[in-house]
């Protein structure tokens, strides 16, 4: 999210290879504008197509990517992006939501499993929620143990979604370098951050902040 004048810019991107679907998605998303937040949507209808966008704009926020695109496939598409774009995050949409294919998609590092059965007001929230760091699975695949400790921590002490990722690779037992090839950004960036991070969880270094993320339920994977 960047400034815009007095507006925060909410960059979308959508991945889905039927034009009158992605014109529609594209279009139920500046619904997400207000407060503050203005929307610009971008779409693609080909794996191809979005790496090749992704690669000229890497700051998007969100990207909502169809599982059944062809060529290459959406999860096949969701790995690439994963190692690509890994601090972005990918909401999958779809007419298949058989419990393997949410599975796949959530092993594969997918933020999120929309159904294409659900209502613009269902995806608007799950967007939403994916963007203020958490997850959304259809009500019958969501696990909220698993879910809570994450949003938990992020909501209590109001992280962004960069450093909140920051946060789980510090859980993780990376080194600032480590993490800086994992997000994409400089070790720089990181060191900000992880200074973000100390600030809003009241410590001083990394170990109070590792004890800190354990007592909220943040373990190592």
């Amino acid at each position: 999210m960047e400034w815009h004048g007095d507006l925060f810019m909410l960059k979308l991107f959508v991945v889905e290879d039927h034009a009158l679907v992605r014109e529609g998605l594209m279009q139920a998303l500046q619904a997400l504008a207000g407060n503050g937040e203005s929307v610009e949507v971008r779409g693609a209808a080909s794996a191809d197509e979005a790496l090749e966008l992704l690669g000229d704009s890497p700051d998007i926020d969100l990207i909502l990517l169809d599982v059944m695109l062809p060529g290459t496939g959406g999860l096949a598409l969701l790995g690439a992006l994963r190692k690509r774009h890994p601090a972005v995050p990918v909401l999958m949409l779809s007419a298949l939501d058989d419990a393997e294919t949410v599975r796949r998609a959530m092993r594969q590092g997918a933020a999120g499993f929309v159904p294409k059965s659900s209502s613009t007001e269902v995806l608007l929230g799950a967007v939403r929620e994916v963007l203020d760091g958490g997850h959304y699975l259809p009500p019958q695949f969501s696990e909220p143990a698993a879910r809570a400790p994450r949003g938990n921590i992020q909501a209590r002490f109001r992280l962004t979604a960069a450093q909140m990722r920051v946060l789980e690779l510090l859980v993780e037992g990376k080194t600032n370098r480590e993490i800086s090839e994992v997000i994409g950004v400089t070790e720089g960036t990181v060191k900000i951050h992880v200074s973000a991070i100390f600030k809003a969880l009241d410590v001083s270094n990394r170990s109070q902040a590792l004890l800190m993320a354990g007592r909220h339920g943040l373990k190592a994977r």
